[in-house]
């Protein structure tokens, strides 16, 4: 009895032969299905994320105001943008709170995946609340956080009280009031950081840790010998994406000055988004505010390549 061999799951029948049409047909549909799939990706991103890069650009070219026509400038905001004072504030100060947020969120994030990892009571209730901050708008930390730090009613002031320390004035602060930022950021992102760092550790081999505790290497040592290079691409990937959101800080900044955008009296905490945001709709300069929106785009770019680089580097020695 004659038996039908089935094709295995996956594998495309071909067409039957004498059907010419239906071959064409058929080699149409393999070439052009992947783009088919694909495109309503990249028509969404050409209409919600190019064209608008694009017409910043454009914006950055002209001065331009609301209700108003441009007028073409050509680079004289880009020349105003590199020789204002408050525009290398804004980056020193988009770099500071970058730096005193991201590395302490980084390292207690992976602390916290290493501890999670292990088999605990109660491991899934903390793998949970892990995302909790990060489920938290922004706007409900920042002034949670605000209330926290404030001069004369502050909880932290309070505390600081407990163990003999003057009450300090965070906000007016140069350093205090990166330090309050800092720590709404690191509040906010520790957990989702812990996440990712988690899910990278659970696919490293169990067989790795085996052979390192049969070595008699501690635990400590298989952190650093087995967790650590397993988790290299993980630990490239977040500090990319962490390194981008600092870049593009301003809720928190905004809203811990009670929605000035003027980053404090002295310009203590503007980064580089407040000072986008207050040439654009404080002073209407809508221009200038693109121009801001470029220059940072290129710097972000700028920052992705040196720590893929540096990352690279460190991963070939």
């Amino acid at each position: 009895m004659p038996t039908t061999l089935r094709p295995a799951p996956g594998v495309r029948t071909p067409p039957r032969a004498g059907t010419p049409w239906r071959t064409r047909l058929f080699q149409v549909e393999e070439r052009t299905a992947p783009y088919a799939y694909i495109a309503p990706f990249f028509l969404l991103f050409a209409a919600f994320g190019l064209f608008p890069l694009v017409y910043t650009a454009w914006i950055s070219l002209h001065s331009y105001k609301l209700g108003s026509d441009m007028e073409w400038l050509g680079l004289d905001n880009y020349t105003w943008l590199l020789s204002n004072p408050e525009f290398y504030n804004a980056l020193w100060k988009t770099v500071t709170i970058g730096v005193l947020s991201t590395v302490p969120q980084l390292a207690i994030a992976l602390g916290l995946a290493h501890l999670l990892n292990y088999r605990m009571r109660g491991r899934t209730f903390f793998r949970v609340s892990m995302i909790m901050p990060y489920a938290t708008s922004v706007a409900a930390a920042a002034l949670v956080f605000a209330q926290l730090f404030g001069r004369d009613a502050g909880a932290v002031n309070w505390l600081l009280g407990i163990v003999g320390v003057d009450a300090v004035d965070w906000r007016n602060g140069d350093w205090t009031a990166q330090v309050a930022i800092s720590v709404i950021v690191i509040w906010r992102w520790t957990g989702y950081n812990a996440l990712i760092y988690l899910a990278g550790m659970q696919s490293i081999s169990q067989d790795l840790y085996e052979a390192a505790a049969l070595d008699g290497a501690s635990r400590w040592q298989q952190f650093r010998h087995v967790t650590l290079p397993g988790l290299r691409p993980t630990i490239l990937f977040t500090i990319v994406v962490s390194t981008i959101g600092a870049s593009q800080l301003f809720g928190e900044p905004l809203i811990f000055g009670g929605g000035k955008p003027d980053g404090g009296a002295l310009g203590q905490y503007q980064t580089l988004g407040l000072f986008m945001y207050q040439q654009g709709w404080t002073y209407g300069s809508l221009g200038r505010a693109a121009t801001v929106a470029w220059v940072t785009f290129l710097l972000i770019i700028v920052l992705v390549l040196v720590n893929t680089r540096l990352a690279k580097r460190r991963a070939s020695k």
